[in-house]
């Protein structure tokens, strides 16, 4: 039931008809409108973390020198959220805040300066609820829900699915292990910070440009938010100085500046500050997890169950899919032949969480890594070998019906095992020097879109002229990852001209076809794919203007350096201008188009959606630590890294990849935290939201680091290729965890391993205590009875059962 009250708003309303639309805010008359015509927005966040708003009185904000506009969330009723299952978000919140820093009401004025001063003329009047800050107090009964919806109390999301006889398998394991571990929330820290322009034109047509990694779902919110038709509202993402994840969901000041402009009728940007950037946050979610291991004495396992709870923040976000996330990629790297998890999310008065690089996973991997080299030690096995004896098969099926297709983790081991002289010097080296090794997988693009349709998810059209001169029109976005390049190289490839010959439009929702968004590592694989239909299509044209102009058949017709030609005669030919002129004499102005749409999963069962992608990515890496045993201050002189990339297409450009993840990797593994206190009155808030505390490496803590490529094609790539953006960060932190274990012989299952949580550990060591810092317990929390769903070595066809499943494929 809701428990909304109306909000009281003060100031000078006004109402417009714009198109269907009725549109509504406060402004001024346009007499008191005066150049420069760009208006600048600033937003006024609330300063408590959990309360009902009671009154906005914005009559003197309005009134201030050069104020043009306010709003406030009665303007803007309609929610918002990236996924279907949780449209919670408000772009101002029109009767509850639910984190310090959600946006209350918005300022457009002439400066921003003058912006910025009139958000101290608002007035708000909150009437204070209790707030949630723990994973702990989230799960516990909630007098006033932080939101209606949500499976129960602040509980966002419950999780529960069994596949196999996980009971049997346990009773099969020589040896069960039960541990715990956390892996504290962290932020992006993007050099850049998020920004917008909105400008409403006379034709009554909407431009945004904005940072943004998905502009096609930007397009989609701003169409329901505001009420206008799809066709209307055109976003470009421009060029991004990083991403990382923390620009692909839907933000408030996306929405806003693009109602100021609106209202009145003039272009209106926002740059948030660093600060603001903090508030808006979508980082790693904190996560508690709880690891039993079932395994024979050769390290085999017979069976894993896997608890999350991840503390989710104030809003929804992507959370469902990091909660399904956190539980889904257990299976692709070794053999798990009986699994269960259970996941949960709750809402707390903090920031909202959401997918940073590696997207709910690096969690869960830090915990399973973790968790194999602790049971490496205590069975007297060798921590590389545990690992490269008992890896998924390639061309396989999981427990929980992931497709794996190439798998090169093999490889990968077994380059960093020999660049370390890991055999000769782990746990041989002097006390307080120490090497840890850990593997990780990524998926490379998931298998279904956000909103579920039969569409592509990539769509590439393609232009060639009679001057030569192509043009490849695609949705992705460069964020730096390189995509742009790779569209280039591609189409360049097949149609054997130089890439310089190319002109790339993306990232516009007006020119484009639509591709989804640069998130979960799809664009390489499914942009690639579509780049290489259309240019394929474009290059069967041309080949068959030129051979009927040649009197030759099409298969000999070549395309390099150029040019168009005779394969067994390459003297007979044209140049590629001269090409594009004949096909286009012989069938008119050329145009293709290609797309993309992923195989269809293998699962079947509620929840089969998260994990699938066409094809997984390996990594693994050894880290070698320095620790000094008084301080607990340790530093990382090396880092090797292979990773298993299917085909390099750019050598650059993965390098690049790889070595940015294993920095952020390092970042989150020694120092990174979204650290929180409790003020005076009890709200919860950041600790320090600056870059000038928020910790994060420098080139000083930057290690040397010695980077493999394993190319092991996957048929699903483009010429074979892999994801590489996000999944070398995955191994490095439960790496960095291990290699401290082997210099000092203590357990830090936490992240960060922080010097403090290292001098803790060997100060219990030496007093006989439990070498070891981490979480004690693992929470009640109230999981649901999990689905059930046979294996495929039972028989199972991915479907759920309606009851538990035995051993014997029977139902119990």
């Amino acid at each position: 039931m809701s428990s909304r009250r109306p909000t009281r708003i003060v100031g000078r309303p006004f109402t417009r008809v714009d198109g269907a639309a009725k549109v509504t805010g406060q402004t001024k008359f346009a007499d008191d409108l005066a150049l420069p015509r760009m208006l600048h927005c600033k937003l006024l966040r609330a300063k408590v973390a959990h309360a009902r708003i009671l009154a906005i009185d914005v009559s003197k904000a309005l009134a201030a020198p050069g104020v043009v506009a306010v709003a406030t969330g009665r303007d803007l009723p309609v929610p918002f959220g990236i996924l279907p299952v949780s449209q919670d978000e408000h772009a101002l919140c029109p009767d509850r805040v639910r984190y310090v820093g959600d946006p209350v009401a918005a300022i457009a004025a002439t400066s921003e300066d003058a912006a910025f001063d009139a958000l101290d003329l608002v007035r708000v009047e909150y009437e204070p609820l209790p707030p949630v800050g723990t994973i702990e107090e989230g799960l516990a009964p909630a007098a006033v829900p932080i939101h209606d919806h949500g499976d129960q109390g602040n509980i966002h999301k419950l999780v529960a699915m069994q596949f196999g006889d996980v009971d049997e398998g346990f009773a099969r394991a020589d040896r069960v292990y039960d541990n715990t571990y956390f892996y504290e929330g962290n932020t992006h820290l993007a050099l850049e910070q998020h920004a917008s322009v909105a400008d409403f034109g006379p034709d009554g047509k909407l431009t945004l440009w904005s940072s943004t990694q998905t502009p096609h779902y930007v397009h989609r919110a701003l169409a329901k938010v505001l009420g206008m038709p799809a066709s209307r509202i055109r976003v470009i993402a421009t060029p991004n100085g990083g991403g990382f994840g923390g620009k692909s969901d839907v933000f408030n000041h996306e929405i806003v500046v693009a109602h100021l402009s609106r209202v009145t009728g003039r272009p209106v940007k926002i740059c948030l500050t660093r600060e603001e950037v903090f508030y808006c946050h979508r980082g790693r979610h904190p996560t508690l997890m709880r690891v039993r291991t079932g395994v024979k004495k050769d390290g085999a396992i017979t069976a894993l169950h896997f608890q999350t709870a991840l503390d989710g923040g104030g809003y929804g976000s992507y959370g469902v899919a990091s909660t399904y996330y956190t539980g889904a990629l257990q299976t692709v790297t070794y053999r798990v032949p009986t699994y269960r998890f259970e996941g949960a999310r709750v809402f707390t008065n903090k920031p909202p969480c959401g997918p940073k690089r590696g997207h709910g996973t690096p969690q869960p991997r830090f915990a399973l890594e973790a968790e194999l080299d602790r049971i490496a030690c205590d069975l007297g096995l060798d921590p590389a070998a545990i690992r490269r004896e008992h890896l998924q098969p390639a061309n396989s099926l999981t427990a929980n019906y992931l497709r794996v297709g190439s798998m090169g983790l093999g490889a990968c081991i077994d380059k960093v095992v020999a660049a370390s002289g890991w055999k000769k010097r782990r746990g041989k080296l002097p006390f307080g020097r120490g090497l840890g090794i850990a593997c990780s997988s990524y998926l490379t693009g998931a298998g279904l879109p956000i909103y579920w349709n039969q569409m592509p998810q990539s769509g590439v059209q393609l232009k060639v002229d009679r001057g030569g001169g192509v043009t490849v029109f695609c949705g992705s976005t460069e964020i730096g990852q390189g995509s742009d390049t790779i569209l280039a190289a591609i189409v360049a490839e097949i149609l054997g001209i130089d890439p310089l010959d190319i002109r790339l439009v993306t990232g516009d929702t007006d020119l484009t076809p639509v591709d989804l968004g640069s998130y979960s590592s799809r664009v390489t694989l499914m942009t690639g794919n579509a780049a290489i239909q259309a240019a394929e299509r474009a290059r069967e044209l041309i080949a068959g203007a030129v051979a009927k102009k040649l009197e030759l058949p099409p298969e000999r017709i070549g395309f390099a350096e150029g040019r168009v030609f005779d394969v067994e005669n390459p003297e007979k030919g044209m140049t590629f201008p001269e090409a594009a002129v004949a096909g286009e004499s012989l069938h008119g102005t050329l145009g293709t188009v290609g797309h993309y749409r992923p195989p269809p999963s293998a699962g079947r069962y509620r929840g089969a959606g998260v994990g699938p992608s066409p094809a997984y990515s390996y990594s693994a890496a050894v880290v070698e630590v320095e620790v000094d045993p008084e301080t607990g201050i340790y530093a990382v002189p090396k880092i090797w890294i292979a990773h298993d990339v299917g085909k390099c297409i750019n050598a650059a450009l993965v390098m690049g990849q790889v070595e940015g993840s294993v920095y952020m990797g390092l970042g989150e593994a020694m120092m990174e935290e979204m650290a929180y206190r409790t003020d005076a009155n009890r709200n919860v808030v950041h600790k320090f939201p600056s870059v000038l505390e928020y910790k994060s490496p420098t080139t000083l803590e930057m290690p040397e680091v010695e980077t493999f490529l394993v190319e092991d094609p996957d048929p699903n790539g483009p010429y074979g290729a892999k994801e590489v953006g996000q999944g070398p960060l995955l191994p490095i932190p439960p790496a960095v965890a291990n290699a401290v274990y082997d210099a000092v012989g203590v357990r830090v299952d936490e992240v960060p391993v922080t010097p403090e949580k290292v001098r803790r550990a060997l100060k219990a060591k030496a007093q006989g205590k439990p070498a070891r810092v981490g979480p004690e317990r693992f929470p009640a929390v109230p999981y649901p009875e999990p689905i059930h769903v046979r294996t495929p070595e039972e028989g199972g066809d991915g479907k759920a059962e309606d009851a538990p499943v035995t051993a014997a494929g029977g139902v119990r």
